[in-house]
C-alpha cells in the first residue's frame, strides 16, 4: 500500500529543493530554555512545509530549523525522551570522528565553526533567491537574537552559487544535483536508472522503510513524527592543489580533463563514463533522463570506463552492491567562498561546499557511507585507496585507472578536501517545532499501535 505522507507536517528540505542561488548557514546557542523556546516561537512562522513551497510566485527564501541532541536537552526535553534518541545522535559528529574517518587535517580539533562542541544546539538553515533577500532575513534574525539575549551566534556561514550559473556545480567545476532517491508518496518521477520509489520510512520517521516496517522513533511521537537525521558538513576544496595535480598528471588538456573524469566517475560536464567513455558529453551530462541511465556489474564490471574507486563508483555501487535501497540518502547544500577563475592563481580563501545528507538512519545510511564507501581501503578489493574526491587523504595512498595492457597507478595523492565542520541534527516535523517552542502544553496525540518501535 503507497503511504500518504503528511506533506503539511514535513519540512520542505526533505522533499523539496528550492531555486535559491544564496543563502546562510546560522548555527545558534542557548543559554537557557526559556531563551530558546523564545527564540523558536518568533522564527518557527518562517519555516515553510513541503505542501506550501512552490505554490506561490513571491516565493523568495524558505527556512529550515533543526537541533542537535544537546539543544533539545536545552529546550527542556526530558530525559526518558532524550534517552530514546539513537546512540550516534546523542554523541554528535565530533565524537564519532574515529568512524567517519575525521582525522589528521579533518580532526574536529582543526573545526573553524564551533560545531564539534557541545555549545552548538540548533541551525536556521536560510535559502534566498537573491542576495537582497539574503541580506533582509539575516537583518531579522540579527534583531531577533538582540530580543534574546540567551540566544547567541556560533557562527554564520554564508552561501553563494557560483559562475556559470545556468547549472549546479562545485568549486572543482562537476556537475551537481545529478541523482537524488526518489520516495514514494511524493509526485516526483525517478530518473531513468535511478531505480524505483523508496519507502518515505528510509528517510522520514514514522512511515514503514524498505523493511515493511516503520523505524524506531524517539519518544514521544509528536516529537520524533515526519522529522528525520541531518548529517551537517563543512567541505573545503582545495582548487588551486586540484588543478596543480591535474596539470601534473595530465600533457594537454584533454589528458587532464579524462584524468579528472576517472576521479569522479564523470566529465565534469556531468555526462558518466559508463556511457561517454573517450570524449565528453555536454548535452548528456545535462539529460538527466539519459545521464543516470547505467550500471556497472555488466557494463563496466572491471573499472576500465569508471574505476572501481572513483567517487561516482563509491558513493552510488549501484548494482555492485546489496541492500542498496538501505543505503540512499538525501543530499541539500550549496557552495561557500569565492569563485576562483579558470587560470587564477590559489588566492588561499577558503572555499567549498557545506551539505546536508539526510536520512532516517545515521549509521545505516551515513556512517556506513562514509566508513565504507569512502574510506575504507579495500572497497572493491582496491588494497590502498580511498574516494579520490572526498576521502581522507594523508599522501600514502594510491589511485587506480585500470587500462589496457597496463594499468595507470597514481601514488601519493592528496587531498583535495578537508572537512572543516560537521555536526548531528535532528529535523523535527511542524508540529513538533510547536511542541519544543511550548513544552508542556502539547498532549500526545493516539496513534495506531502498529507505529512505533519494532518488536
Amino acid at each position: 500500500m503507497k503511504a500518504i505522507l503528511e506533506l503539511d507536517d514535513i519540512q520542505h528540505i526533505l522533499l523539496t529543493r528550492t531555486p535559491a542561488l544564496t543563502g546562510s548557514y546560522q548555527f545558534v546557542s542557548f543559554a537557557d530554555g526559556a531563551s530558546g523556546r523564545g527564540w523558536l516561537a518568533e522564527i518557527l512562522p518562517t519555516v515553510r512545509s513541503a505542501a506550501t513551497v512552490g505554490t506561490g510566485a513571491d516565493d523568495r527564501r524558505w527556512v529550515t530549523l533543526a537541533f542537535t541532541w544537546h539543544g533539545l536537552k536545552k529546550l527542556g526535553v526530558d530525559e526518558a525522551s532524550l534517552s530514546s534518541f539513537p546512540e550516534a545522535f546523542r554523541q554528535g559528529m565530533a565524537a564519532r570522528a574515529e568512524v567517519l574517518g575525521d582525522t589528521g587535517a579533518s580532526s574536529p580539533r582543526h573545526w573553524v565553526d564551533g560545531t564539534a562542541g557541545p555549545d552548538l544546539h540548533a541551525i536556521a538553515i536560510l535559502f534566498a533567491r537573491d542576495t537582497a533577500e539574503r541580506q533582509r532575513c539575516e537583518s531579522e534574525h540579527n534583531a531577533l537574537l538582540e530580543r534574546y539575549p540567551g540566544v547567541r551566534l556560533l557562527s554564520s556561514l554564508q552561501l553563494d552559487a557560483i559562475p556559470p550559473f545556468d547549472h549546479a556545480h562545485d568549486h572543482f567545476g562537476y556537475r551537481d544535483r545529478l541523482s537524488q532517491p526518489v520516495i514514494e508518496g511524493t509526485e516526483d518521477i525517478p530518473y531513468a536508472g535511478c531505480g524505483g520509489p523508496l519507502k518515505p520510512g528510509e528517510f522520514i520517521l514514522g512511515y514503514p522503510d524498505e523493511s515493511g516496517r516503520p523505524y524506531p522513533m524517539p519518544r514521544p511521537s509528536i516529537l520524533s513524527r515526519n522529522g528525520t537525521y541531518m548529517a551537517y558538513r563543512r567541505l573545503e576544496e582545495h582548487v588551486g592543489r586540484f588543478r596543480d595535480f591535474l596539470a601534473e598528471h595530465g600533457d594537454t588538456e584533454y589528458e587532464q580533463e579524462l584524468i579528472a573524469a576517472k576521479l569522479m566517475g564523470r566529465w565534469r560536464s556531468g555526462a558518466p563514463l559508463t556511457l561517454a567513455s573517450d570524449k565528453d558529453d555536454p548535452e548528456l551530462g545535462a539529460d538527466l533522463n539519459r545521464c543516470n541511465n547505467f550500471n556497472y556489474k555488466d557494463d563496466d564490471p572491471h573499472g576500465y570506463k569508471v574505476p572501481l574507486g572513483a567517487h561516482m563508483r563509491r558513493m552510488n555501487p549501484r548494482d555492485t552492491a546489496v541492500n542498496m535501497n538501505r543505503r540512499r540518502m538525501i543530499r541539500r547544500g550549496a557552495t561557500y567562498g569565492p569563485w576562483l577563475p579558470p587560470g587564477t592563481p590559489d588566492d588561499g580563501r577558503e572555499r567549498g561546499i557545506a551539505a546536508f545528507v539526510l536520512c532516517a538512519s545515521l549509521v545505516r545510511q551515513f556512517e556506513f557511507a562514509q566508513n565504507v564507501w569512502i574510506n575504507d581501503k579495500s572497497f572493491h578489493e582496491l588494497g590502498n585507496e580511498r574516494d579520490p574526491i572526498i576521502g581522507n587523504q594523508d599522501g600514502t595512498l594510491e589511485f587506480k585507472i585500470p587500462k589496457r595492457p597496463i594499468r595507470k597507478k597514481i601514488t601519493g595523492l592528496p587531498a583535495f578536501t578537508t572537512v572543516r565542520g560537521g555536526a548531528y541534527f535532528f529535523l523535527p516535523g511542524l508540529a513538533a517545532l510547536q511542541y519544543l517552542a511550548t513544552l508542556g502544553e502539547w498532549a500526545e496525540p493516539a496513534r495506531p499501535a502498529t507505529e512505533g518501535a519494532r518488536a
